[in-house]
């Protein structure tokens, strides 16, 4: 038998991640990519799916993860390509789902050139990342790759950008390195657990904002709503999450609005916060005469579980000082299905309740047009909800396609604004490739809803031209037939009543599907 080939740096990093238990990549590679895609296709360790757009590869790598509670890896080409996978890394950056990009570069021999893809990768990844650094070596790379990993799954998950340059990848002398040791949340604060009981029983009210895995673990949300029981207090959580555990036997929690004066509205009497897992809410943006920061000026905000604590073992150390039991309050009623008419945010929110599959993973890039379907859907069969965390636009069609890939046996339902979808669109053709049972509702509304109220949110006046820059018409998008030219079968209706029927049927069917609903 003839020797086996010294290993390169880049199969010594598939390995290592192999190693490590990362399953899949999702990639959009280039020429500096070539290696890796060599050394993926050699060895078989890990399943590769391809985005044609950069954005749609993050968002994918986002999407799993919040499913698998493990990263994915991401394939990604020089500094344009990164960039182009910006604004879906801001995403999961803001939601701490936990990613590992590998970013090709040049040789390091190459660099000193200026050749036209040449620029400063460290310098595009940093805003976007929580971990940078690029390899030198073949010997040491697999041991970066472990770094990298290390970093993204620290509690509570990070954005780790490797960068590869091409000859530290093809050149032998790769070194598998083992895995990093498991990541260790913090322990339960005892004095933060003192000072809270002394909050819950003083004068005024008091409100949990809950966030990050407490949301994703209905035992943690059952032993707050008994705490909220004994105590008065009331629940809320953030605007943008990443994931929720919710529906038919589960506690759910009311969101913090999106709109500024809602949101200071809901806010305003409460004395004192009770941070879990969670940050002090603020505004998405500044208005004039609004504040930035939404609690009372005069309310005293205690952080009981910090973001890298483990929220659901102190929420059950703080019901056991009180004696809470977990509480399952009682299911909200379900609509009926809808009668014929006209597609509304109201009417839209009663047919996605009323044909939720069983056991559904819902992505919730809606904006506008879907604004009361959360509340709607309180009682629908267990699902999980995953949301647009960091307000880049463009992450609902990736996101779903890689929440499917994560968990391959359960329908995702994607709820979709129509400006945002164009975004990343290409998004469909993975969803078609891989055969991924994803519904993608389109809430065709034809204009940028949320900039309009934006506009008159500044006192804005606005006249043709200001209109023009947010309606999306003269031509009017067709998204049956986009979809059928990335081999998603569609169809478009008017009717809220066919909406309800199409979904139900969608959800019934193997693969993907696209519904454009007419608002």
């Amino acid at each position: 038998m003839k020797d086996q080939p010294p290993m390169n740096g880049a199969e010594s990093v598939v390995r290592s991640l192999h190693g490590a238990g990362v399953e899949i990549c999702f990639a959009n590679p280039g020429t500096s990519e070539m290696q890796f895609v060599d050394a993926l296709d050699r060895t078989g360790c890990l399943r590769c799916v391809l985005g044609l757009f950069e954005g749609a590869v993050t968002g994918a790598a986002d999407g799993y993860a919040r499913m698998a509670r493990k990263p994915a890896v991401t394939l990604l080409h020089l500094a344009p390509g990164l960039s182009n996978a910006a604004a879906n890394m801001h995403n999961a950056r803001k939601a701490r789902t936990p990613m590992i990009n590998l970013v090709g570069d040049h040789a390091l021999r190459h660099r000193q050139y200026d050749a036209p893809l040449t620029a400063d990768v460290e310098g595009a990844a940093r805003p976007f990342s929580d971990w940078v650094r690029t390899a030198m070596t073949p010997g040491q790379f697999a041991a970066d790759a472990m770094d990298a990993f290390a970093a993204a799954t620290a509690k509570p998950g990070a954005i780790a950008t490797l960068i590869a340059p091409a000859d530290v990848g093809w050149d032998a002398g790769g070194v598998l390195a083992p895995p990093p040791p498991p990541p260790v949340s913090a322990a339960p604060d005892e004095a933060a657990l003192t000072d809270a009981v002394r909050a819950l029983g003083a004068d005024g009210p008091t409100v949990f904002l809950v966030g990050g895995s407490v949301l994703e673990d209905p035992d943690a949300l059952a032993l707050l709503h008994g705490i909220a029981a004994r105590t008065g207090a009331d629940l809320l959580a953030p605007t943008s999450n990443r994931r929720i555990e919710r529906g038919r036997g589960r506690a759910g929690i009311p969101r913090i609005p999106y709109a500024i004066d809602l949101a200071l509205d809901t806010l305003k009497t409460y004395k004192t916060a009770i941070l879990v897992e969670a940050m002090p809410p603020v505004g998405f943006f500044a208005y004039p005469g609004r504040p930035s920061l939404l609690l009372p000026e005069d309310c005293e905000v205690l952080t009981l579980s910090g973001l890298d604590g483990d929220g659901p073992g102190t929420v059950a150390a703080l019901a056991d000082r009180l004696g809470a039991p977990a509480v399952t309050p009682a299911d909200a009623p379900l609509p009926a299905p809808p009668s014929p008419g006209a597609i509304t945010p109201e009417t839209v929110a009663a047919a996605v309740a009323a044909a939720m599959p069983e056991n559904a993973i819902v992505v919730d890039e809606s904006i506008t047009s879907g604004r009361a379907i959360y509340d709607t859907t309180a009682g629908c069969s267990p699902h999980s909800w995953l949301a647009i965390t960091g307000g880049a636009i463009g992450i609902g069609p990736p996101l779903a396609a890689g929440a499917a890939c994560a968990a391959p046996d359960r329908p995702v339902i994607t709820l979709q604004a129509d400006g945002s979808a164009m975004y990343t669109i290409q998004a469909l053709w993975t969803q078609a490739r891989e055969n991924l049972n994803v519904t993608t509702v389109i809430f065709a509304n034809r204009t940028y809803q949320i900039l309009k109220h934006e506009l008159f949110n500044v006192g804005a006046n606005p006249g043709r031209s200001a209109l023009d820059m947010l309606d999306l018409d003269r031509p009017t998008l067709d998204f049956v037939s986009l979809a059928k030219g990335m081999g998603v079968p569609g169809i478009r209706v008017e009717d809220v009543h066919e909406l309800f029927k199409a979904l139900q049927s969608a959800a019934q069917e193997p693969g993907p599907f696209l519904i454009e609903a007419v608002m």
